[in-house]
């Protein structure tokens, strides 16, 4: 798409009319004065020599190559197709079950770690896929958006734990929800879910949400991690054992049954963790198999296809051609023509050595190495002068692949400071907000975010990643708001009135009773009946709902 990078400039096309009316004012005052000179015969023989043709054409030569310095200044262009990446692969949102029961060691060093590995291995050997992250316990969150970053879900993936989710549990519906959430609803037969879990909680609303999944065109997969004889969970904050509320040891089982179930249910299949590296392959051949691939376009890096030299080189030849025509005197075109040329080549060779620079860098991107590609993305900057938007945007990549978060940051500031694109400046703001969001730096996330929404209200990514930073952000304030209320108010015990208190080696006195046998007895049968009632209504409401858990594993 064709578009001008600054386009505030085009505003300077206003001072063309105003030059059209300083024209005809200076025509009109060249008419008054020759009346003014005297006889109109003799000044019209002395001003014989004068064109009127040539003042004219002068004028609009000097209108026309104004107005095509204002279109260089602005600076047209379009994306270089030719640095676009069109890739052949799937949507896969991966949920990875981050419950303290994948704390378990059945599998050495536990499952959580083992599910990190292998999904390593499934991104590796899917290099055409986006794939999207899920992490899951009691509740289900969206941590990464579908993506062909694969540094950054990898940096999501290796901070998954179960401290990530304050609920503890399996609830397995919740977790396939969520990753449907993440897909493109009008795209139906590119998108699969991979579940990795122990399945150690039973879920009875997972097979009924996979059902709909599937009649949705979304492939459901699952992967089971642990054993079925189990294994204890590690409790990190003691070092021991976890154990249950009758102070036996926690077994946790890896649920095969329900996990087989829902891969039936979702079109996809069930695999128990054995090898990395024979899952991963058996899930490629398994979505290859099936057909899930479609054309997926990544032109986050692109550079862009400029045009200003052309405008700049032809304005500089209606200038000079203006400077030679004389009001009396011929042009001469052999200079002009020999000076068109020597400009054209220079200003066309200086902007495609420029584009040669971002080219390079982004050949080394692709290949990781991000050293290389921050040295190519600086030289074009500065043979642009640091106003390559271009190069500002892919050096802030850079150097957050690299995790300097501060150099990314710089770079997404002079694009928001010195380009007036909306569309570079939103892609701008929601980078910011991704830096800001791994160095958990929530509120400067959040405003990030909202800027990227207000450019760009269709931006599904910013919109995800703002509400998921808001609930986080939402939960971490109710925890910060307890913490201050158990300080101010400790659980103490009810202190007696030191008046009232009875004195040592001395027995409180009994008060007479001021209620007869029978009222009392009336009243204690009916403080049974109300206790009865509240028995009822808390077992209610510990069957009442099955989808939250009743435990902390």
């Amino acid at each position: 798409m064709i578009d001008f990078e600054n386009t505030f400039y085009l505003l300077a096309l206003v001072l063309v009319p105003v030059l059209v009316l300083f024209y005809f004012s200076l025509k009109k005052w060249k008419r008054n004065t020759i009346k003014k000179i005297g006889d109109p015969l003799l000044v019209k023989e002395l001003i014989a020599n004068f064109s009127l043709k040539k003042f004219l054409g002068k004028f609009i030569l000097f209108i026309v190559a104004f107005a095509l310095c204002v279109f260089a200044v602005a600076g047209l262009r379009k994306p270089d197709a030719s640095q676009k990446i069109n890739r052949k692969g799937t949507d896969i949102v991966i949920a990875l079950d981050v419950s303290k029961s994948m704390l378990a060691q059945d599998i050495k060093p536990n499952r959580l770690e083992r599910a990190k590995q292998l999904i390593a291995t499934i991104i590796e050997k899917s290099p055409n896929d986006r794939f999207g992250l899920v992490l899951f316990a009691g509740r289900a969150y969206l941590q990464m958006p579908l993506t062909m970053d694969v540094g950054a879900i990898n940096m999501y993936l290796s901070a998954a734990s179960p401290d990530n989710i304050n609920t503890q549990g399996t609830v397995i519906s919740d977790a396939l929800k969520m990753s449907a959430g993440a897909f493109n609803l009008k795209e139906k037969t590119y998108q699969s879910i991979l579940l990795i879990s122990d399945g150690e909680d039973h879920d009875n609303n997972a097979l009924s949400v996979t059902k709909d999944l599937a009649k949705a065109g979304i492939m459901v997969n699952t992967i089971g991690i642990g054993s079925p004889s189990g294994a204890p969970i590690n409790d990190e904050e003691t070092g021991e054992y976890k154990v249950d509320n009758q102070g036996q040891t926690v077994i946790s089982k890896l649920n095969e049954k329900e996990l087989r179930d829902i891969a039936k249910e979702g079109n996809g299949i069930y695999q128990l963790y054995t090898n990395s590296n024979d899952v991963a392959q058996k899930l490629v051949d398994q979505l290859s198999n099936k057909g899930f691939e479609r054309t997926i376009n990544n032109s986050s890096y692109n550079s862009f296809q400029q045009y200003f030299q052309y405008f700049l080189a032809l304005a500089l030849v209606l200038l000079l051609i203006e400077f030679f025509i004389g009001e009396r005197r011929k042009i001469k075109i052999s200079k002009i023509a020999t000076l068109f040329v020597f400009i054209f080549f220079s200003v066309n060779g200086f902007s495609q050595n420029v584009n040669n620079y971002i080219e390079k860098g982004n050949q080394f991107y692709q290949q990781k190495d991000f050293e290389n590609a921050a040295k190519e993305y600086q030289t074009a900057l500065n043979k642009s002068d640091g106003k390559n938007a271009a190069a500002n945007f892919n050096l802030g990549n850079t150097f957050f692949k690299k995790g300097n978060s501060k150099d990314a940051l710089k770079f997404y500031e002079q694009i928001l400071a010195n380009s007036n694109n909306k569309e570079l400046q939103q892609n701008a703001l929601y980078n910011k907000g991704v830096v800001y969001q791994k160095e958990n730096k929530l509120p400067e996330a959040i405003e990030a975010y909202k800027k990227a929404l207000l450019l760009n209200p269709n931006d599904e990514d910013a919109r995800q990643n703002l509400q998921r930073i808001l609930q986080q952000n939402k939960e971490n304030n109710k925890d910060k708001d307890k913490k201050k209320d158990k300080e101010k108010n400790p659980d103490n015990k009810d202190k007696q009135n030191p008046q009232e208190a009875p004195k040592p080696n001395q027995e409180p006195k009994q008060q007479p009773s001021k209620i007869s046998k029978q009222d009392a007895e009336e009243k204690l049968k009916s403080l049974a009946e109300k206790e009865k009632s509240l028995q009822e209504k808390l077992n209610k409401m510990r069957t009442g709902n099955p989808t939250k858990p009743e435990k902390d594993w």
